[in-house]
């Protein structure tokens, strides 16, 4: 039986800009679909399935965060941690690296996306990565390929080009920024302090250390209104 990851970090801490005036009073992560918060179906999926801790940041907003933590069923597996200034998705990694220093593989992933899928099949699907892979991006068939980081992967399913929102992507398969991870990868950031954002940073850096796991049950950005939108009318806990 496969062994799930010990611990977790789920980004919460984004503005949300593109959201407005929803997040004028409400934290990205917070925002319900069918009524529930984003965060909160990362966490049920998260812990359901073995995961033993989470770690969430905080930045904007971040009292509503907490206060939705405190309260949450899982509120014992939950760890905070807050930003003053927000330190980009790798700086948000490498400044919590103990907190994943000895746990083996462990979860990363953008807690303002929307997704479902089995977990179990993704721990499995990363415990047999190729040799020399340090982590398993999942990815998702997007329909707008050019707001989103478009991946070409070989026959093994090894990531061998990125194409991070340009113009005209040359195909539709996308970076879902959920990931299972090795500690390469921390010994990595630790070496590359420069490195900020982890998606535009680190994963073009480390070419051929993706394995991809695919995702074809549901993954979206809703980083939009018009996507709210569309989550709340097509998303349920069970799709398809």
């Amino acid at each position: 039986m496969t062994t799930p990851p010990r611990r977790a970090l789920l980004l919460s801490g984004g503005l949300g800009t593109r959201l407005r005036p929803l997040t004028d009073t409400t934290p990205k992560c917070l925002i319900p679909i069918k009524g529930k918060p984003v965060l909160e179906y990362w966490l049920d999926m998260l812990l359901n399935a073995g995961v033993q801790r989470v770690l969430v940041n905080t930045h904007y907003l971040p009292e509503q965060v907490r206060e939705y933590c405190a309260t949450s069923q899982w509120r014992d597996q939950i760890d905070l941690v807050h930003e003053d200034q927000l330190l980009g998705t790798a700086g948000t990694l490498r400044a919590n690296q103990e907190y994943f220093r000895d746990t083996g593989t462990f979860f990363f992933a953008h807690a303002d996306n929307l997704s479902v899928f089995d977990p179990d099949a993704y721990f499995t699907a990363h415990e047999a990565r190729p040799r020399g892979c340090y982590g398993t991006m999942m990815t998702f068939e997007t329909d707008r390929p050019e707001s989103c980081g478009i991946v070409k992967v070989d026959e093994a399913g090894v990531v061998r080009a990125v194409f991070e929102k340009v113009s005209h992507p040359p195909g539709n398969l996308a970076n879902g920024a959920v990931f299972l991870l090795e500690s390469d990868v921390l010994e990595w950031l630790c070496a590359h302090p420069e490195a900020a954002d982890f998606c535009a940073d680190v994963v073009p850096s480390l070419l051929a250390k993706w394995y991809t796991f695919f995702n074809g049950t549901f993954h979206r950005d809703i980083g939009t209104v018009e996507a709210i939108a569309k989550a709340e009318a097509d998303f349920s806990w069970n799709t398809p």
